[in-house]
């Protein structure tokens, strides 16, 4: 049965702060794409985590309206999943100058969304050590090992079953009205996806 898997590649898209409003479009493109988006988190960056983030582009002469342009509003992080998602992703997001994406692939996200070469709708990884590197930047409690899903094994040992676990014995203990409910409530509050982090 193994032998027959599907080894799923992981990736980070980005929506970026100009598209942050067709976010929730964007995401359906995504998932009829045949995406499955593993993780999801809105953030503010500070100008110091986009230089950090975009560390490969320092000294080029965008830099510093792209510095500008990322930290002047919040974007969205998702970690997407399928085969071949990093060259898949980079194929929906479409050339960087929107104008081009337009003319060329005209279905592209960049082309319904992108207005310049700054503010282009999203972001995605550019190889296997980029997506391992970005992941780990906005969500850092994800493993992103990229060999034959061992990370996806370790991730619900780590995070997922301790909280199911807590979660259960905190229900045993207070024995509430309507248990499903309160579970569901407790885990969505719980939610190792969802770190109770507030970036600036």
């Amino acid at each position: 049965m193994a032998d027959n898997a599907i080894p799923l590649e992981r990736t980070l898209a980005l929506i970026k702060p100009d598209s942050v409003d067709d976010s929730s479009e964007i995401e359906r493109i995504i998932k009829t794409s045949g995406f499955a988006i593993l993780a999801r988190r809105r953030v503010n960056l500070s100008p110091e985590q986009v230089s950090d983030f975009y560390a490969e582009h320092y000294g080029k002469m965008f830099f510093t309206n792209l510095v500008s342009f990322m930290s002047a509003g919040p974007v969205v992080a998702l970690v997407l999943a399928k085969e071949n998602a990093i060259q898949d992703w980079r194929l929906l997001m479409g050339p960087t100058n929107p104008e081009e994406a337009k003319e060329l692939y005209p279905d592209s996200v960049r082309a319904l969304f992108g207005k310049d070469n700054t503010r282009n709708a999203v972001h995605g990884s550019d190889s296997r050590i980029a997506s391992a590197r970005e992941i780990g930047f906005f969500f850092p409690q994800i493993r992103n090992d990229q060999n034959e899903g061992g990370g996806a094994n370790e991730y619900l040992e780590q995070y997922v079953t301790p909280t199911l676990n807590k979660s259960l014995a905190q229900l045993a203990k207070e024995k509430p009205k309507d248990p499903l409910q309160w579970l569901a409530d407790h885990l969505e509050k719980n939610n190792p996806n969802k770190p109770d982090i507030n970036l600036y």
